[in-house]
């Protein structure tokens, strides 16, 4: 009916914007979007949202856990996630400064 349509967009609505409020701004990673009923092009636009919130959690977190490790000292590790456009060169640059780090502290203890 109508209002069943008018229930699922409003929910959609509400959830999305959490979802964009949650990651977006206020850095909560791990937030999805949850539609109950939602069918079709609502639910390809739900599970689109989650995928990229899911996306970006990993990657973020990916990157945090090797930052964390270097923080304690430990320049054996690397982000190895799959990333894509301007993710991917903030992986690959961080990835280079610990390569640096590394061969610096070799040279520093040489």
């Amino acid at each position: 009916t109508i209002n069943e349509m008018i229930d699922t967009l409003a929910t959609f609505a509400d959830q999305v914007t959490t979802v964009a409020r949650e990651v977006g701004i206020e850095g909560k990673l791990g937030g999805q979007a949850n539609v109950p009923g939602a069918a079709g092009t609502w639910r390809d636009l739900t599970d689109n949202v989650n995928e990229l919130a899911a996306n970006l959690t990993t990657q973020m977190r990916a990157i945090a856990e090797v930052a964390i490790a270097v923080t304690k000292g430990d320049l054996t590790r690397s982000i190895s996630v799959q990333a894509e456009g301007e993710l991917a060169i903030l992986k690959d640059n961080v990835n280079q400064m610990i390569a640096n780090l590394r061969e610096t502290t070799q040279k520093n203890t040489e």
